[in-house]
């Protein structure tokens, strides 16, 4: 595809691809994309169509913020997840092979990226609480390393839960969504998601028994 230049998200916008002049001027009212299905959009956009591409950036886009707010707690980080999230979406849209979940496939992406901004928000953090305590501060070095390795053990345990799992565990429990919610979000029946959610609790209380 081409160089990426901006595309609007309902909420900031996101890079987009160089293109013709109406996307100065956002997509138009009437614009019969605006109706289209997310397969159809997909489609277009695979081919370099950048206004399709807008479309998909707008209607879900507000959605993606709103998950990733939840996630960081944090506005600024959460408008940079999405932006940077699109970007990525545009530059690998050839690898989705379901152009009907074009939702559930970003939502992957936004999930790592928001994943990743956590981890290096609280490496970020520790380097500061170990700068900003003076020396003479009684505190338990025993008690920092356990916390730490635990921390760690949890991220590494949410990482080998199956996607649909773990994305079932971050929006009940990180985003603070309803069964329902979460069913409408990836697009599965309410019975699976709570199988999805019991599996990966059930894996997750096993892979923490030994910090108990």
């Amino acid at each position: 595809m081409t160089d990426p230049r901006r595309v609007r998200t309902g909420h900031g916008s996101v890079r987009r691809p160089r293109g013709r002049g109406v996307l100065a001027r956002g997509v138009p009212e009437d614009d019969p994309l605006l109706h289209a299905s997310d397969a159809t959009l997909v489609s277009r956009a695979g081919d370099g169509d950048v206004l399709a591409f807008e479309v998909l950036a707008r209607r879900h886009g507000p959605v993606m913020r709103v998950y990733a707010e939840q996630v960081l707690a944090s506005n600024v980080e959460s408008d940079d997840v999405v932006q940077e999230s699109f970007l990525t979406g545009w530059r690998k849209l050839g690898d989705l092979e379901q152009p009907a979940r074009f939702r559930s496939w970003m939502m992957q992406i936004v999930t790592r990226k928001a994943l990743d901004r956590l981890r290096r928000r609280r490496h970020h953090e520790e380097l500061d609480d170990d700068v900003a305590e003076p020396t003479h501060v009684a505190r338990d070095p025993e008690r920092i390393v356990e916390t730490r390795l635990q921390l760690d053990a949890v991220w590494a345990a949410l990482d080998r839960l199956p996607v649909d799992q773990r994305r079932c565990w971050l929006l009940r429990e990180t985003a603070g969504y309803s069964y329902q919610q979460i069913a409408d979000e990836l697009e599965l029946p309410v019975t699976t998601v709570r199988g999805l959610l019991a599996r990966a609790r059930r894996f997750l209380s096993a892979e923490m028994e030994g910090w108990r």
